[in-house]
């Protein structure tokens, strides 16, 4: 699932977090996976590292617009 940055934007501050804070759980799991040899798909990894990224943009622009 990847994030496009028109939909992050369209979410509000408390969504963003929400989301941010999922991200992260699925990154954990992702990794846990990838340790033991069961992802299947490791570029998973790296896409939500990049969703990670997107969602704390779009907070930082938030925070300064405030």
């Amino acid at each position: 699932m990847t994030l496009k940055s028109q939909e992050i934007r369209n979410l509000a501050a408390e969504e963003l977090k929400a989301k941010y804070n999922a991200l992260l759980q699925e990154l954990f799991n992702f990794n846990q996976q990838a340790r033991i040899g069961k992802l299947e798909k490791p570029d998973k990894i790296r896409q939500t590292k990049k969703d990670i990224a997107r969602v704390l943009t779009v907070l930082r622009e938030k925070d300064i617009k405030i």
